[in-house]
């Protein structure tokens, strides 16, 4: 049974322009379950780049919050266009439990063809699937690693307080657009 205020880092990427950004924004809130935010971690990552694990690496490491830390969710697994976060990698470095979700089923063409411009695309594909199976559980599609689908599911519950994406990404993007736009826009 996962208890209703387990802390759950979840992260997203800020709005960027792929054709004139080289670094985008990520922010990482930390949340009891989906009713209270403890805290607000922050790095930046190359658009298009290979840093992506690494520095979510150093920004769970770093944090003050990391003791308590149950989960990490995050919105995709890529950030700042095809930065591909290697969810098993994460998961051996910071020893914790890796969601990625997403609200629709990814088109795995669609991906492939994008991919095709990037000089290491194929190799971006192959760490996309090495995240493993897609599942579908309750309203979303996760990927996982180090945690069942029965504790993905009590996680969910407990965290969509305020709509169908968990508070802690939700609230991650409402940030990350604010401080890039001024304003926060859009929907996790």
């Amino acid at each position: 049974m996962i208890k209703k205020e387990t802390r759950i880092l979840g992260i997203d990427d800020s709005p960027f322009n792929k054709f004139k950004d080289k670094k985008v924004l990520l922010i990482g809130t930390i949340y009891r379950g989906g009713g209270f935010m403890d805290g607000l971690i922050s790095t930046y990552v190359n658009v298009d780049g290979n840093d992506a694990t690494e520095k979510i690496i150093e920004m769970v490491k770093k944090t003050k919050h990391r003791p308590q830390l149950q989960a990490i969710m995050l919105k995709g697994i890529a950030v700042g266009g095809f930065n591909v976060i290697d969810i098993n990698e994460l998961f051996k470095k910071t020893k914790l439990p890796v969601i990625i979700v997403m609200k629709e089923k990814p088109d795995f063409k669609k991906i492939e063809k994008a991919l095709e411009n990037l000089r290491d695309g194929k190799k971006k594909m192959e760490e996309i699937k090495k995240a493993g199976k897609i599942a579908r559980i309750r309203h979303l599609y996760i990927q996982s690693v180090g945690i069942s689908e029965g504790k993905i599911s009590d996680l969910i519950k407990i965290t969509c307080t305020h709509g169908k994406i968990p508070e802690p990404i939700r609230v991650a993007h409402l940030i990350a657009s604010g401080i890039v736009l001024g304003e926060s826009r859009g929907r996790a």
